[in-house]
């Protein structure tokens, strides 16, 4: 389909609103295998915990080869690469019900990662390149807020499915293969309609088709990496300490997903537009100052109700990662983008490695030790946010440790 400009790109038929469809078929996709996967894996594939770890670890192998989508951008580009992976996540869950072994889940499980970090890797990409700067935070927050509330309708169709549905009778539909086959293939579904409905939207810019490493880009990389450090003691130990400590059952952790997800619904956007207002600086500082209080808070929790509120704070503090990106937006030459978005998303999941083998062992020793490591790394990255410049530009990326600039011949 070739490129198409005009009043084609007028009404529904927009970058932005692309944006939000893939954005519900990426997290309907992951919601479906996320949300069954653990009991999936223990009442038909037998799985124990050394299952479950090598099963996470293959996970983010493609999140950590995320650097590899600029040499795909040799043979297709952006948007349509996009679309062929969340149609590559959508298969790799339809498909996991089928193969219940342990080999079977795990080549499942890679299939559908690789879908769902290539496609973050280059949705990442388009929405810095289709958004105009003034509106790039704001925007950003309504695709959170959108992912949020689907995963929302997913997990509470699948709650009546399992909860209500097969009560009344236990039909072969609402076994596990065929719940994920239904929500694979609609996630599928509407990867094809978007590929069929949507025109190819032209490149404001032709990006680099090989890697990108600048010196000058080096505060950005840092504050990725330490974004994604922090995340992962949020995502693996947080929740853990929920179920260790205070004894939250399954309806506990499901109900605080949903919390998390309604308020990210109406709270994202507003965050967005916030950091439209104060700028990048002020965001992530604000950021960071919050952060350092939840994770001290957590090492010396004792009230399971503060516990839940902590958690529920962490993940509210979330969406300010947003400036992060459009930090990058204002610094970045343009032709950087699509290349700079997958080595990102390396930078983000070599924490993803090596946080939870290396923190879970501190975990034995001390539960506090985590959570106050977790403290530590957001002081360095407040210290970081206070080099980030009121007004980012390209030549502007940092107020401390800047280049100097050429002096131009005589």
């Amino acid at each position: 389909m070739t490129d198409r400009t005009g009043s084609e790109r007028q009404g529904w038929r927009r970058p932005e609103v692309l944006l939000y469809v893939m954005a519900v078929s990426s997290a309907l996709g992951f919601a479906v295998w996320h949300a069954l996967l653990n009991n999936f894996a223990v009442e038909r594939s037998s799985f124990t915990g050394q299952e479950m770890g090598i099963l996470q670890s293959l996970r983010e192998v493609p999140g950590f080869l995320s650097f590899t989508v600029v040499f795909l951008l040799l043979l297709v580009r952006e948007q349509p690469l996009a679309l062929i992976s969340l149609l590559v996540l959508g298969i790799g869950t339809a498909l996991t019900g089928f193969f219940p072994t342990a080999l079977g889940l795990y080549c499942t499980t890679v299939l559908m990662s690789i879908g769902f970090h290539y496609y973050e890797t280059v949705q990442a990409s388009l929405a810095l390149q289709w958004i105009d700067k003034e509106r790039t935070p704001e925007t950003l927050g309504r695709l959170i807020a959108v992912r949020s509330f689907t995963s929302i309708v997913t997990f509470g169709s699948i709650w009546i499915l399992f909860e209500w549905l097969s009560t009344a009778g236990d039909g072969p539909f609402l076994d596990y293969p065929w719940v994920y086959l239904i929500g694979g293939g609609i996630a599928a579904g509407i990867a094809v309609a978007a590929w069929l409905l949507f025109p190819r939207f032209p490149q404001k810019v032709t990006q680099h088709k090989h890697m990108v490493l600048r010196t000058r880009y080096w505060l950005y990389y840092a504050l990725t990496f330490m974004s994604g450090a922090r995340r992962q003691i949020f995502v693996v130990f947080a929740g853990f300490l929920m179920v260790e400590k205070f004894g939250y059952d399954v309806e506990d952790i499901a109900l605080l997903f949903l919390i998390n997800a309604a308020i990210s619904v109406w709270l994202a956007p507003r965050i967005g537009r916030l950091i439209g207002r104060w700028g990048e600086r002020k965001a992530l500082i604000f950021e960071y100052i919050g952060l350092i209080g939840i994770f001290s808070a957590y090492a010396f929790v004792d009230d399971a109700t503060l516990a839940a509120a902590l958690y529920i704070f962490d993940h509210v503090f979330f969406a300010l990662a947003i400036a992060i990106k459009t930090y990058f937006q204002k610094i970045a030459d343009p032709a950087d983008i699509a290349s700079t978005a997958g080595v990102s998303f390396t930078i983000s999941h070599i924490a993803a490695i090596v946080i939870p083998a290396a923190f879970g062992a501190l975990w034995l020793i001390s539960p506090a030790a985590v959570f106050l490591s977790g403290a530590v790394m957001a002081g360095l990255s407040l210290l970081m946010a206070c080099n980030v410049p009121g007004r980012p530009a390209p030549g502007n990326e940092v107020l401390v440790g800047r280049r100097p600039a050429p002096i131009a011949a005589e």
